[in-house]
């Protein structure tokens, strides 16, 4: 499985959205400050999360969601992922 993830830092206002094929660990490389992109706004929590069986679509959805930029569609994206304070699992591309 490959997984597209938007972060957030937990104590400014900056997101930062990636592709993986282990999130977890991933998160855990952007919090110990081993991506120099993400390591000054440390900590960070993963607020949304895709699932694509192939490589190739995790990155066609990723560069998707980076055209976004932080505009209403990057705000609509993320809050459709969230239902009563709980996240809703997404898709792939064929749900969107």
């Amino acid at each position: 499985m490959y997984y597209v993830y938007i972060i957030k830092s937990k104590f400014k206002e900056r997101y930062y959205t990636g592709s993986s094929n282990n999130h977890l660990v991933r998160l855990k490389s952007h919090n110990s400050g081993k991506v120099k992109s993400t390591k000054a706004y440390r900590p960070w929590k993963i607020i949304y999360l895709e699932t694509f069986e192939h490589k190739s679509e995790a990155l066609k959805r990723e560069k998707q969601v980076k055209s976004y930029k932080s505009g209403n569609a990057f705000k609509k994206l993320i809050a459709s992922y969230w239902r009563d304070g709980r996240a809703v699992e997404c898709g792939g591309l064929e749900n969107r």
